[in-house]
């Protein structure tokens, strides 16, 4: 799935310049015949490590369970448990 992941992100980029001139140009029948993955809301955020989908935090990239497991280990920089 992460393979899958990163090839979606490729074709986007690969597509970026034609879908934004096709579509300011209001050509949407041409827009229908790119490819499906060529379109940036197919991409999902996806944990760097595991590939898990849900629960995705985006200023670490990673998913809430690794993250707590890295945290918890001292992996994190500038990360501590709460206390009070």
């Amino acid at each position: 799935m992460k393979a899958r992941e990163v090839k979606r992100s490729k074709t986007v980029a690969k597509y970026a310049a034609k879908r934004k001139a096709l579509k300011e140009a209001g050509d949407y029948e041409a827009l229908q015949k790119l490819p499906k993955n060529a379109s940036p809301i197919r991409q999902h955020n996806r944990c760097k490590l595991t590939g898990r989908p849900r629960g995705y935090m985006r200023t670490f990239g990673l998913s809430r369970v690794t993250f707590r497991e890295m945290a918890n280990q001292g992996l994190i920089p500038g990360v501590t448990k709460a206390s009070w």
